[in-house]
């Protein structure tokens, strides 16, 4: 039956959780305290690593609990010291581990950019908050419309989290969709693409402006599930037969660096291009992969 692989896989994971995330605090307390920006710094590679060691072990039981086939084709080598920005679809939870499993130790420590009620969830909220993952509101057009300074306060917490980025290998991930893809969701849009939603630019476009010419180059992550959409629960009863996934990776154009998003029309026409465009060609490699 289910739930007799269900508790004791889950209590793993838990047990995991707590083995990394109550070490990882201290060091993040420690390093709260610490009276210059260079003993904070040194303290990354620390905290980092208790992330990544954390990530090592929950692939390892994906590996050792599901009989997943991981089929990855990559166009160009990986670097565990540069700056990407990472642009992935979006269709289940499964989805981070899938991410975390692929790039671990391959490109520096993923960080996302997280919905501000994410704190509060007990012991990962902090442990994301010591790893400099970014909280932000999410405010609907509606919201931002009536207020205004909301759309901003969003803005500056990706510039704040960008400027630390600045001084520390990171890749940032960027669902750039917005939220996860359904067949309701996609109709609701009246999407053009064929097995995504349309894409959101104005928070990768944050990015480009906050981290400038630091970023080295876009990681671009088709992922498709050819046995359907999962659920956390599907991984865990290894009930996903098979993962495809492609990485392209291209430089990010000249003539999108040092725009103003929020302020030019005319650049944020051809910015909204540009990442058409590359939803365009990712619609297709999902169709690829697909067949």
């Amino acid at each position: 039956m289910l739930w007799l692989r269900l508790v004791p896989i889950l209590l793993l994971i838990v047990a995991n959780t707590v083995l990394h995330a109550l070490p990882l605090l201290a060091v993040a307390v420690f390093k709260a305290v610490l009276p210059s920006e260079r003993l904070r710094l040194a303290c990354n590679p620390v905290l980092t690593g208790f992330a990544e060691n954390w990530i090592a072990v929950n692939s390892a039981m994906i590996d050792r609990f599901t009989r997943i086939r991981f089929l990855v084709e990559e166009h160009a080598p990986l670097q565990t010291d540069g700056h990407y920005l990472v642009l992935a679809n979006h269709q289940s939870w499964v989805d981070i581990l899938v991410l975390q499993k692929l790039f671990n130790r391959r490109i520096p420590f993923l960080r996302f950019f997280l919905k501000r009620q994410l704190f509060w969830v007990p012991l990962l909220g902090l442990t994301w908050w010591a790893l400099d993952f970014p909280f932000m509101g999410r405010y609907t057009r509606e919201q931002i419309a009536k207020n205004p300074a909301l759309g901003q306060r969003d803005r500056e917490a990706t510039r704040r989290a960008c400027a630390k980025f600045r001084a520390i290998p990171v890749a940032v991930m960027n669902f750039v969709e917005g939220t996860r893809f359904t067949p309701e969701k996609h109709a609701g849009q009246s999407s053009p693409y064929r097995h995504l939603l349309k894409p959101k630019s104005g928070g990768v476009a944050f990015v480009i402006d906050a981290m400038g010419d630091s970023l080295q180059a876009i990681l671009d992550v088709a992922i498709v599930y050819p046995g359907g959409r999962p659920s956390m629960l599907d991984l865990i009863g290894d009930r996903i037969p098979e993962v495809r996934m492609t990485v392209r990776q291209f430089p990010i154009p000249d003539a999108l660096l040092g725009g103003d998003y929020q302020n030019d029309a005319a650049f944020r026409d051809a910015f909204q291009r540009w990442i058409n465009g590359v939803w365009q060609e990712k619609d297709a490699e999902i169709a690829r992969l697909l067949d």
